[in-house]
C-alpha cells in the first residue's frame, strides 16, 4: 500500500486527509481538519488564505507523523470560482475576495451588454451564478490591485504554488470561470477578446493526473516529510473530486453532492449546450476521463448552517430529531434562491420568505430545520428531474456523497422526492477523489470505472427506498411556483 494526502478545503472548514491505496484497497484517515473562517474587512468579505495555508502545513505534518514521513504524493481541491493575485515577484496581492462578496451585484450585466447570456452560455455552458469568476474579474479589473496583477491562480493552484514554486491552472476548476469552452477543453478565446480579459493572467492548464511539482525543501522542513514527494494535479475542484468517487456502477445514475452547496446532476460525455438548458440554470463543467458534470447549484446545507450558527450553535442531532416530528411539506422555500447567498439572520430570512408566499411560518428550530430540509429534498427532486429531461439521460438511482450522507432525514427525504432508491455513502467524497486520482497517476487504479468498483467494494453504503407516491411533493413545488 502506499499512502497519499488530500488537501481537501471546504467553504466553512478545510482537511488533510491521508489515503492509504493498494490495487484492491482504499482506507481513508483524517490527519488534521481546521475551520475556515473568512474575515469581514473595510473592503468586503475576504478569506484567510494565511490561516489555510497554515492550517494545510499544519495537516501534513500530521500526515507525516501518520505515514512515518513517507507520502507517495499530496494534492490539493477546493471550493471553485475565487482566485488569488500575483505580481511580477510571485507575491499575494491582498487576501482572495470571498465568492459571497457584494461587489458583483449589478455586473452580470454589463457582461451581457457586450456578450449577451444566451451567446455567453452557448459557449462556455455555465450557469449564471453573481459570483462566477468571470464576473469577479470584471469587477476587479479598476482596482489598483488588479492593475498590479501579473498571474491569476485559483485558491487550489495557489496553495499548490506555495507548496512547490510552480503554477498551473488545472482544468476541471478552470472550468467554472465562465472562460473554458467545453467542448475543446480549452479557454474560450473569443469569450475573453470580447470582454477584454487577458488570458496570459492565467497559468498554463494542467490535467488531473499531471505532474505539478515536488514539495519545497522549506515545506519538508516545516512538515517532517521525507522528500522527494511530488505533488499530483487532481480534480481541484471539490465537486469534481467528489463526482469522481461516486460508487456507481453504468451510466443510469444521477449524484448529489451534499455540503455547504448541494450539486445535483448527472455525469454525461457532451455537454447540454441549449437555450432550454441555459432557462433552467444547469452548468457544464469539465470531469475526469473527458466526462461533463451536468449539474446545477442548490444552496445546500448552508441554509442549516447559518440558522445553526444564529442559534448558538445547538446540537444538531436534537435538531434532527425535532424536524423529524414536524409535519412534512407545510411550508417549503426556493433553496435555489439568491436571497439566501449571504450569511446572516438566516432564520428570519427563511420565516419571511414563508410569509411572503403565504405558507404556515415556521417558528421554532424543528419547523425551520424541517422546512429547510424538506426544501433541499425538493430541489433536489426538481434538479434530478430536469438534468434527465434536458440531457435525454433517463437514470434508475440516485446516490448521495458529501456531508449529507451523515443526516439520514435528509437522504430519506430526497429518495421519497425523487421517487428513486437513494444510495448514500462516501462522506469524504472529495478527499477519496483527491486520493484515487493521484493514485491512479501513479498506477495503482484503473480508469474511471475502475475506480469506482474500488470504492464500492471498500466504502460503507446504506439505501434508502422511496416511500409513498411523488404527488405531494409534486404539489409543493406548484406551491413555489405560485409566489
Amino acid at each position: 500500500m502506499k499512502s497519499y494526502a488530500a488537501v481537501d478545503l471546504g467553504a466553512s472548514s478545510g482537511r488533510v486527509m491521508v489515503g492509504r491505496v493498494s490495487p484492491d484497497s482504499v482506507e481513508l484517515s483524517e490527519a488534521h481538519r481546521f475551520p475556515n473562517r473568512p474575515v469581514r474587512v473595510p473592503e468586503g468579505l475576504r478569506w484567510d488564505i494565511l490561516a489555510l495555508y497554515g492550517g494545510v502545513l499544519d495537516g501534513l505534518r500530521a500526515a507525516a507523523a501518520h505515514c512515518g514521513g513517507q507520502l507517495a504524493s499530496v494534492g490539493v481541491d477546493s471550493w471553485a470560482v475565487d482566485y488569488g493575485l500575483l505580481d511580477t515577484d510571485g507575491a499575494l496581492l491582498g487576501n482572495p475576495v470571498h465568492y459571497r462578496d457584494a461587489r458583483t451585484e449589478g455586473v452580470a450585466e454589463k457582461v451581457w451588454a457586450t456578450v449577451p447570456a444566451a451567446e455567453l452560455y452557448a459557449a462556455t455552458g455555465i450557469q449564471y451564478a453573481p459570483f462566477n469568476t468571470l464576473y469577479q474579474l470584471t469587477a476587479a479589473r479598476t482596482s489598483e490591485q488588479f492593475a498590479h496583477a501579473r498571474r491569476l491562480l485559483l485558491i487550489p493552484d495557489l496553495l499548490t504554488y506555495w507548496l512547490t514554486g510552480e503554477q498551473g491552472t488545472e482544468l476541471t476548476n478552470a472550468s467554472t470561470t465562465q472562460l473554458v469552452d467545453p467542448r475543446t477543453r480549452d479557454w474560450s478565446y473569443e469569450v475573453a477578446e470580447r470582454l477584454g480579459i487577458d488570458l496570459g493572467l492565467f497559468a498554463p492548464l494542467r490535467q488531473p493526473g499531471d505532474p505539478a511539482g515536488t514539495l519545497r525543501p522549506e515545506v519538508l522542513a516545516e512538515t517532517g516529510l521525507t522528500g522527494p514527494v511530488p505533488v499530483t494535479a487532481v480534480g481541484s475542484h471539490d465537486t469534481a473530486s467528489a463526482v469522481a468517487a461516486v460508487p456507481a456502477a453504468g451510466e443510469r445514475f444521477a449524484y448529489i453532492c451534499t455540503g455547504t452547496w448541494s450539486l445535483a446532476g448527472l455525469e454525461l460525455s457532451a455537454p447540454v449546450l441549449t437555450e432550454e438548458s441555459r432557462a433552467a440554470n444547469f452548468t457544464n463543467e469539465l470531469g475526469l476521463d473527458g466526462t461533463v458534470r451536468y449539474l446545477r447549484n442548490i444552496m445546500g446545507l448552508w441554509l442549516l448552517q447559518e440558522c445553526v450558527r444564529a442559534w448558538g450553535e445547538p446540537d444538531l442531532g436534537v435538531l434532527l430529531r425535532e424536524a423529524a416530528t414536524v409535519p412534512a411539506l407545510r411550508s417549503v422555500v426556493d433553496a435555489g434562491d439568491e436571497a439566501f447567498l449571504a450569511p446572516g439572520r438566516m432564520p428570519e430570512r427563511i420565516s419571511e420568505a414563508c410569509r411572503a408566499s403565504g405558507q404556515p411560518v415556521p417558528e421554532t428550530r424543528g419547523e425551520i430545520t424541517r422546512c429547510i430540509l424538506d426544501s433541499l429534498a425538493l430541489a433536489h427532486r426538481r434538479a434530478v428531474v430536469d438534468a434527465q429531461r434536458l440531457a435525454d439521460h433517463p437514470v434508475d438511482v440516485v446516490y448521495l456523497v458529501g456531508g449529507g450522507t451523515r443526516n439520514a432525514l435528509l437522504c430519506q427525504l430526497t429518495a421519497d422526492a425523487c421517487g428513486l432508491p437513494v444510495v448514500a455513502g462516501a462522506t469524504e467524497a472529495a478527499a477519496l477523489g483527491n486520493v484515487l486520482a493521484q493514485a491512479r497517476a501513479h498506477g495503482l487504479v484503473g480508469d474511471l470505472a475502475a475506480l469506482r468498483r474500488l470504492l464500492t467494494r471498500t466504502q460503507p453504503l446504506t439505501r434508502y427506498t422511496p416511500r409513498g407516491d411523488t404527488g405531494r411533493w409534486r404539489d409543493a413545488q406548484a406551491r413555489l411556483a405560485r409566489r
